[in-house]
């Protein structure tokens, strides 16, 4: 009843620049906080980025100063600008968002299918 669908992903090289999108739609009554998480290679997923619905965000360290996470609530997506990418930033990123649907009103986490990034040269 509610999916998440991410896009942006792709191959860019070191140094460079990508931004992911994720849109949020269905049954959605609320949408509460919005993120992204990676997962390298024999690794385990780890959180990137995230924010709030009033807008707050926090950052891993990793990415603190490269990454912008930012969202549009009317439009149901979050987006991830990513700049100054290294090869330890090749992962397959993820969209989570915690979503209140219309039918029950519960809180539940979803996820998207992931989108795959690839820094090289």
């Amino acid at each position: 009843q509610v999916q998440l669908v991410e896009s942006g992903g792709g191959l860019v090289q070191p140094g460079g620049s990508v931004r992911l999108s994720c849109v949020a739609s269905g049954s959605i009554f609320s949408i509460n906080d919005m993120g992204w998480y990676r997962q390298a290679p024999g690794k385990q997923r780890e959180l990137v980025a995230v924010i709030t619905s009033g807008g707050s965000s926090k950052y891993s360290d990793s990415v603190k100063g490269r990454f912008t996470i930012s969202r549009d609530n009317a439009k149901n997506t979050v987006y991830l600008q990513m700049n100054s990418l290294n090869p330890e930033d090749t992962a397959v990123y993820y969209c989570n968002a915690v979503i209140m649907t219309r039918t029950n009103r519960l809180a539940v986490n979803y996820w998207g299918q992931g989108t795959q990034v690839t820094v090289a040269s």
